[in-house]
């Protein structure tokens, strides 16, 4: 049974996550500060957006990826991979700003919702 939603959604994610990787490398270079933040805002704040997205893309991920397993592609298998995505990018680019920020507040819904889903989908799969 191929998982392509659980595919795309994947290389999708790997690749802003690369883009995140090189962001904090980037200030890394630029600073000379090779471990921690070093003080700096900027470096700060990167190091957290690729933490951050580290912190929930997996679980992220499995959810997705099991829950379209066990019962197929279908939209809304479809709509929660655009969502994370989406949420995902929002969220990077939110804390690149000043908080608060509308884009840091789609980016924590975009990811709360399709968390909050699929995990509810996944408990209600097994039983």
């Amino acid at each position: 049974m191929p998982m392509q939603t659980t595919l795309l959604t994947a290389g999708l994610l790997g690749l802003i996550f690369i883009a995140l990787s090189v962001r904090v490398i980037m200030v890394r270079g630029s600073t000379k500060v090779m471990l921690g933040d070093g003080g700096d805002q900027t470096l700060l704040s990167r190091i957290r957006s690729h933490a951050n997205f580290a912190e929930y893309v997996p679980i992220l991920l499995i959810l997705l990826g099991l829950v379209e397993y066990i019962n197929g592609t279908n939209t809304l298998v479809q709509a929660a991979g655009a969502t994370i995505v989406v949420a995902r990018l929002c969220h990077a680019l939110g804390m690149a700003r000043p908080a608060p920020n509308v884009f840091r507040m789609v980016g924590m819904l975009g990811t709360f919702v399709p968390l909050v889903a699929l995990s509810a989908w996944a408990v209600f799969l097994a039983i």
